[in-house]
């Protein structure tokens, strides 16, 4: 069974950093991707960023490039994003999904093509 377990939010401060956390487990396939997703009360859910789990290429939306960044750690079976310069509007749910594909699939932050999701963790950006 697929496990996706997200930790490490919390409350920030404008200009904070914080660095979430996606635990993976039951993922048998080869090749796969893992994204970051938010979605903010109100909106709809948007991608954020992914990586593969070949080559570790990322792939980032417009509104984080420069400011996060996503690793893997496949020792730790473990991903992880690290937001830097954060301001109010990052605020929102933070979710880590799954994308199982073919080999040389391109990177995609379209959440409908993921297929496996965790819970989520709160990510409050205030003063």
């Amino acid at each position: 069974q697929v496990q996706l377990v997200e930790s490490g939010g919390g409350l920030v401060q404008p200009g904070g950093t914080l660095t979430l956390s996606c635990a993976v487990s039951g993922i048998t396939v080869h090749y796969y991707h893992i994204g970051w997703f938010r979605q903010a009360p109100g909106k709809e859910r948007e991608g954020v960023s992914c990586i593969t789990s070949t080559d570790g290429s990322t792939k980032y939306a417009d509104s984080v490039k420069g400011r996060f960044i996503m690793s893997r750690d496949n020792a730790k079976n473990t991903v992880y994003l690290q937001m830097n310069s954060l301001e109010p509007e990052d605020t929102g749910v933070y979710y880590c999904a799954a994308d199982y594909v073919l080999k040389d699939t391109l990177l995609t932050l379209l959440a409908p093509e993921y297929d496996s999701w965790g819970q989520g963790t709160q990510v409050t950006v205030s003063s």
